[in-house]
């Protein structure tokens, strides 16, 4: 590796644009020795060989090409990868992981914006803000801001968390500050003590369901997760709670929590969905008591420059010989995006 490697930008044109301002490009190019045009979105024959035989690291985004066993062999000299965004799924291959190549996420960095949206439709749905917000229901108590019978407060309150992930913990030590909501954690994968350590409880899923007045989703989209939020374990939470999904929209049952909604029993916060977005005559679509946002938890605008920051934090880290802040390994890869 020379002082200044030679890097490759491959991400779409409207992610360099947006992750990378100007003094990120002016840091960027600081660090390394980067070819016009900036950025690429494929690695094949239509590259100037020259070019891609001199890259020694890249750094990704959203609209990067995939790093398959053709890619890598244009590719000789490559030994890292810094993906200015989260997921690797999509990038990352047998082939790379074979050629020992380092790969590094930002997905802690995009973890932030998706707690910070979690924490603030929590303290929303312990008001009843939600439903008072979106409908004229007759069955609304206008002084309290509740629908008759339902409590109505952040005091009291417990809050379960599935997936103790990079979402998850951030959302626990969020609540922190707030000592009248309990937290509990259901992650068969997680740590009794480090979950006890951020300030929460770890308990079976089956054990947190009954308990909890909102459930927030933070599991990691895979065969195992699929649907594991289903109508058994909608039918276990008791009236009135919340259920907020930031995670992926296959964790959750639709018809199901449509069925659930249609009656009042329960409310819904879904700012991913599966298909996404929603058909325009979905039943979820038309409740009052369903709040359906954009895919918008995650980083936007401005936001964004936090995963170009991580790239550059992990790129001049690689550069000085020093350890990888946040790498990614195969492993990694069984239980989490």
């Amino acid at each position: 590796m020379s002082a200044r490697p030679t890097v490759l930008v491959a991400m779409s044109p409207d992610a360099w644009d947006l992750l990378f301002d100007g003094p990120r490009r002016n840091r960027l190019a600081a660090l390394a020795l980067i070819d016009d045009p900036v950025p690429v979105t494929a690695v094949d024959a239509a590259a100037p060989q020259e070019r891609l035989a001199r890259v020694e690291a890249l750094v990704t985004g959203w609209g990067a090409p995939a790093l398959d066993e053709a890619a890598l062999a244009r590719l000789p000299r490559l030994r890292a990868v810094f993906h200015a965004a989260g997921s690797v799924r999509g990038l990352v291959s047998e082939a790379l992981w074979h050629r020992g190549i380092l790969v590094t996420s930002a997905a802690d960095a995009n973890a932030a914006p998706v707690a910070e949206y979690t924490l603030a439709m929590i303290l929303l749905a312990g008001k009843r803000a939600l439903v008072p917000l979106r409908t004229a229901d007759p069955q609304l108590d206008l002084r309290t801001g509740a629908r008759v019978g339902r409590r109505i407060g952040n005091l009291d309150r417990t809050v379960g968390i599935v997936g103790f992930s990079r979402i998850g913990r951030r959302v626990v030590e969020l609540l922190r500050p707030f000592p009248g909501i309990e937290v509990l954690v259901a992650d068969p994968f997680a740590d009794a003590a480090e979950v006890r350590a951020a300030g929460a409880e770890l308990v079976p899923l089956a054990t947190l369901l009954p308990r909890v007045d909102v459930l927030s989703l933070h599991a990691p989209a895979l065969p195992a997760t699929r649907g594991m939020i289903g109508r058994a374990q909608l039918a276990a939470l008791r009236d009135g709670t919340t259920i907020i999904n930031t995670a992926r929209g296959a964790l959750l049952d639709h018809d199901a929590l449509a069925d659930e909604c249609t009656d009042g029993r329960l409310d819904a916060v879904l700012d991913v969905t599966e298909p996404e977005p929603l058909p325009v005559d979905s039943r979820l679509l038309q409740l009052p008591n369903v709040a359906v946002t954009p895919h918008l938890a995650g980083s936007l605008g401005s936001e964004t420059r936090r995963l170009a920051d991580a790239a550059l934090d992990e790129l001049e880290a690689w550069i000085a010989g020093a350890p990888p802040l946040h790498p990614v390994r195969p492993a990694d890869l069984e239980h989490g995006a």
